[in-house]
């Protein structure tokens, strides 16, 4: 029955009704202007008499199984679990673990092989090509296999260099009779620095390839120059360093072949296929956010489907663009280098529609909080001071939504009720096109301009003299909503259709109806906006305002509306230039005969081709933000407070100043945390092999293999102490692991070839789990190290390989002493790593993150500062160049040292402290709410570089307001610099903090005033207001983010109160 049906929200009962008003849309795929009934909403279930066959056939669910008997249950449980293997096994990730086991057994083949072990010479170590396979491991692109190579083909270069420099300095100083003097240069130059600049790289460049590259560099220079004995005995041979050139040859090789011959991925395949993906959830996150802004109703955006969406859009952007940069060495080595330039602006393009997207939901949940405002005050009458708690009218985190129940019906309608009304235009009001369901329209006829003039008598007439912010947003959407409705079907459409066909040719699919359907649909929404736009101007502004709250409040919902719809014009906009290099693409690729350039072998020709090429920026923005920061990351956390005015003597000039002062100045480069953590890898690295350079415990440093110590240390030790601590767990718990199968195994075999292969490889299936599987490299790579160290090389020994086999059991290994020595010496170096982090400069993660981030808001006040408007208005009044006030590169810069800081968290959560443990929940909030403030900065970034040319009545409008701004830009500024004085000295904030809010109020209420006076009637039109409404806007998010900084550092540091200031 009617009355028994539970209340409903105004935007449930909206999408229950029947019958949708008719809107003119565009067909994407054949450019038609169709006048039909549509919802955005897509199918969300199935029709329930389907769901049971949901399930694959044999599948496991209790419910369908639960009367079978125990056998039957058993039998179809193990069917299940091998189907469930079997998908597993032939999945990308299980055909790359099977990939890398086949290279480790062809790696282990230079141990087992006599022929291929010939090749190698005399050698208990030849066990050192399998652990170059499971480095360089073949699970992974082509594109990512050639970059591999090279940097492998480099690290032996290098090694080779340092090799033979310190073989040619111990031989000369030991034909004079000075070979103690060698060994010590060599051990301090060529040890400690060799390695202390290994370890720099490692830190700066912060790509995985290259950590692996450092250790095989770490590797090779370590055993030539304390294990084989050329440079102790002050000899100069090739016989060592071709030895290791070989093993890094053989196992480079064979990790190459399987990647190559054993089912190839191609990087430019999976960027495309990637690049599919990415689109479609950026058209489900689209249908969302317009879906949500049109009704009025916040639970679209906490949809599972657009919570699903936006996780899928982020994760695999993140992956497009590390499959471009591997694709890049693809397109470089096919001499197709141009479709990578192309591919490189398409990515970026697609960050700009994420971004627009970004500022879509913004304003879309500003509505969320006026409306929500307004529900909790029906009269629209009393407006309440804002909260001390410093919630904003415009806050992005609203804890209200329009799911309140309706109030009881009375005579005359109440604000819900009137809201409904008025919403409900959107699918009910009388058409008298909307007869016919559907029919093309007349090519180059605008069908919306007409109904948009009925509409406006037909709202008009709904509206109460007395109007509230609802029932403006309300006026908007009902003028605005099917021509936005349309826009995004259409933008929508073109998204979710593939650009490229399916795998694994992905040919360009590309319709040529798309480009022109886009523009016609833009065209008619950007029409119907303007009309929208007019008609909430007309009916918002009553004569009076009885406070600058109210005016305030009416601002608000003109700027949200005019900033949505702007922002949905903005991105139709990118879609456009998103489908012209779509086109230049297609272009590329179709042409034929494919033309094969290789410009990047002409090194002469290289200055030349960037200065007339553009596409640098895009390609440089993009491709680094591959490089994976490692933990501890590259980044140097510079102190903006030490100036050289503020050391030595002020009131002396910079040559009168002390020695001291001139000598410590001097010396700033070292200062540098990059430089100190090479110097202290450097000193660790000599205060550990110096002891293979002292005659009388050289023999003790070869017994417990302390070469594989020193690689332990280099392995371990990183730039911060959390860092090594996480890194330090890993690589123990790997060695015991690996130490017991090394055992397991070897008695096993009982010194069979073929058995201990075969053992090694069912090992390596495990441990390339851990590695590929479940991404822990360096646990799974030490379990195998360990392994190689201890049960090949037992092999290598049983089969008398090395010309002293007494050592360890000689030709009957004692497999127990091997295991022993490696263990032993894998532990002292991981143990010794974490000594030199903590000693010597140690670098703390946990001071890093707070004095970092106490400088990226130092950094971000500043910019504010600048002020986004003041910039426009003086470089259009004073300069005859126009420029915006954050340029693209400090944006870029501002965003990787936030992610360095967001990796820094994770590393100083392993620190451990007697004070507690790090409060990582705190700091990601406070990480994430500085992230959006970076999003908001880019906003009102793309407001003002869309149009640096300033109107006369956008400049009127800016100088009738610059007061207002300019207090609202400084104390925003102000904010920045208390929440990174409060974080930098680790101290409690102050209860009293300058008010945002009420400033924002008094700029809205001047635009009000503005808007009423005669300048702002004759000058200015609607458009000049869409920059002063996103900064508002903007601000309005800024001081919201900035409001839960503020709570969580009170949360750490507490509220400022007389207590805390004893003076003694």
């Amino acid at each position: 029955m009617a009355n028994e049906t539970p209340p409903q929200t105004p935007a449930e009962r909206r999408f229950l009704r029947p019958s949708l008003r008719s809107a003119t849309m565009v067909q994407p795929k054949t450019g038609e202007r169709v006048k039909k009934a549509f919802t955005l909403r897509r199918s969300q279930h199935r029709p329930s008499e389907s769901s049971e066959f949901l399930l694959a056939p044999g599948q496991y669910d209790e419910q369908r199984h639960r009367d079978m008997g125990r056998v039957e249950l058993a039998r179809v449980k193990v069917r299940n679990k091998c189907r469930q293997a079997y998908a597993y096994a032939t999945s990308d990730t299980g055909v790359g673990i099977f990939k890398c086991s086949l290279a480790y057994v062809l790696g282990s083949l230079a141990t087992f092989v006599p022929a291929i072990a010939g090749l190698l010479g005399k050698n208990d170590g030849k066990h050192i090509v399998a652990t170059i396979t499971v480095y360089f491991h073949p699970a992974r692109s082509a594109g990512s296999m050639i970059e591999a190579v090279i940097l492998a083909f480099a690290a032996f270069m290098y090694a080779a260099f340092v090799s033979f420099s310190s073989m040619a300095v111990s031989a000369y100083f030991g034909n004079h009779d000075l070979l103690v003097l060698g060994h010590i240069i060599v051990l301090v130059v060529f040890c400690g620095g060799g390695l202390g600049l290994v370890g720099w790289t490692k830190q700066k460049l912060g790509n995985p390839l290259v950590n692996v590259a450092c250790s095989l560099t770490s590797l090779a220079l370590i055993t030539i120059l304390t294990k084989e004995g050329a440079v102790q005995a002050a000899k100069f041979s090739y016989v060592k360093v071709w030895q290791v050139s070989k093993m890094i040859i053989l196992g480079c090789s064979a990790s190459t072949l399987v990647s190559l011959l054993v089912q190839p991925k191609s990087a430019r395949n999976e960027f495309r296929d990637t690049f599919i993906k990415s689109t479609d959830a950026m058209a489900e996150m689209l249908n969302g956010i317009t879906l949500s802004f049109l009704s009025g109703a916040e639970s679209d955006l906490k949809s599972d489907s657009y919570v699903e969406a936006s996780k899928k859009s982020q994760a695999t952007f993140k992956t497009l663009v590390k499959n471009l940069g591997e694709a890049k060495f693809e397109h470089y080595a096919l001499g197709t280098e141009e479709e990578y330039k192309i591919n490189a602006k398409l990515v970026k393009c697609l960050e700009k529609l994420m971004q627009s997207c970004g500022g879509l939901r913004s304003a879309a949940e500003t509505q969320f909080t006026l409306l929500a405002q307004s529900e909790s005050e029906p009269n629209g009458a009393s407006h309440q001071p804002i909260p001390a708690n410093g919630t904003v009218t415009s806050s992005i985190f609203s804890e209200h939504t329009m799911s309140l129940s309706p109030p009881q019906l009375s005579p005359s309608l109440s604000h819900t009720e009137r809201r409904t009304s008025i919403l409900a235009s959107i699918d009910e009001l009388p058409e008298s096109s909307a007869e016919a369901s559907a029919y093309p329209s007349v090519a180059g006829s605008d069908d919306e301009s007409t109904p948009i003039k009925k509409k406006s008598g037909q709202v008009t007439n709904l509206l109460q003299s007395n109007l509230t912010p609802a029932d403006m947003f309300s006026v908007f959407i009902a003028q605005l909503g099917p021509p936005m409705k349309s826009l995004a079907y259409t933008l929508r459409e073109v998204l979710s259709e593939l650009p490229f066909g399916p795998g694994p040719e992905y040919n360009m699919a590309i319709n040529e109806h798309f480009r022109h359907s886009l523009v016609d649909a833009k065209a008619l929404f950007s029409n119907a906006r303007r009309e929208a736009l007019s008609a909430v101007y007309k009916n918002k502004i009553p004569t009076r305002a009885s406070s600058a709250e109210v005016a305030a409040d009416f601002e608000e919902v003109a700027a949200s509306c005019g900033y949505f719809s702007s922002s949905l014009l903005d991105f139709a906009e990118d879609m456009v230039t998103f489908l012209d290099i779509l086109e230049e693409l297609k272009g590329n690729v179709n042409r034929y005969p494919r033309q094969r350039t290789y410009n990047w072998l002409k090194f002469w020709q290289r200055g030349r081709n960037k200065t007339t090429s553009g596409d640098g920026s895009e390609e440089s923005s993009l491709v680094d933000e591959t490089e994976a920061q490692t933990p501890g990351g590259s980044h140097e956390i510079h102190n903006p407070i030490y100036r050289k005015s503020t050391r030595g003597d002020p009131y002396k000039s910079e040559n009168e100043q002390p020695l001291s002062y001139r000598i410590w100045t001097s010396l700033a480069v070292f200062r540098r945390d990059d430089l100190k953590f090479a110097v202290k890898v450097g000193i660790g690295a000599v205060l550990y092999a110096m002891w293979s350079f002292i005659q009388s415990t050289r023999g003790f440093y070869g017994h417990w293999r302390g070469e594989w110590g020193l690689l332990s240390y280099m392995l371990v030790c990183s730039m911060t102490i959390g860092a090594s601590n996480t890194t330090g767990f890993q690589r123990f718990a790997g060695t015991c692991l690996g130490a017991v199968l090394a055992i397991a195994a070897w008695i096993a075999a009982d010194d069979h070839a073929f058995v201990l292969g075969f053992f090694g490889w069912l090992i390596s299936l495990f441990c390339f789990y851990i590695i590929v599987g479940k991404g822990k490299g360096p646990m799974g790579r030490f379990i195998l190290l360990t392994y190689n160290l201890s049960a090949l090389y037992a092999y290598s020994l049983s089969v008398k390989d090395e010309e002293d086999d007494d050592d360890e059991g000689g030709i009957s290994p004692e497999i127990w002493e091997i295991v022993l020595h490696r263990v032993v010496a894998v532990m002292a170096g991981c143990l010794w790593g974490i000594i030199v982090t903590r000693v010597i400069w140690p670098i703390s993660a946990r001071r890093k993150v707070k004095k970092g981030t106490s400088l990226l808001w130092l950094k971000m006040g500043l910019i504010w500062k600048r002020g986004p408007l003041k910039t426009l208005l003086e470089s259009n009044e004073n300069s005859s160049r126009t420029y915006s006030y954050m340029s693209e590169r400090e944006e870029l810069e501002l965003r990787r040292y936030l992610s360095h800081l967001d990796t820094l968290r994770v590393s100083a959560a392993a620190e451990f402290e007697l004070r507690g443990p790090f409060p990582d929940k705190s700091f990601k909030i406070i990480l994430g709410a500085t992230s959006r403030i970076l999003d908001s900065f880019h906003a009102m970034n793309v407001v003002i570089l869309k149009d640096l040319k300033a109107s006369e009545g956008e400049k009127e409008a800016l100088r009738y307001t610059k007061k207002e701004w300019m207090d609202l830009s400084w104390r925003i500024s102000h904010l920045f610099s208390v929440m990174a004085s409060s974080m930098k000295l680790a101290y409690p904030l102050n209860d009293v903090l300058p008010n945002v809010e009420h400033t924002r109020d008094r700029l809205l209420a001047k635009v009000f005033e503005f808007r009423q006076s005669g300048l702002g009637k004759v000058i200015a039109n609607d458009e000049d207001y869409e920059l002063l409404y996103a900064y508002a806007l903007v601000t309005g998010q800024l001081a919201h983010d900035l409001n839960i900084i503020g709570q969580e550092i009170e949360k750490l540091y507490g509220v400022l109160s007389e207590e805390d200031l004893k003076l003694q």
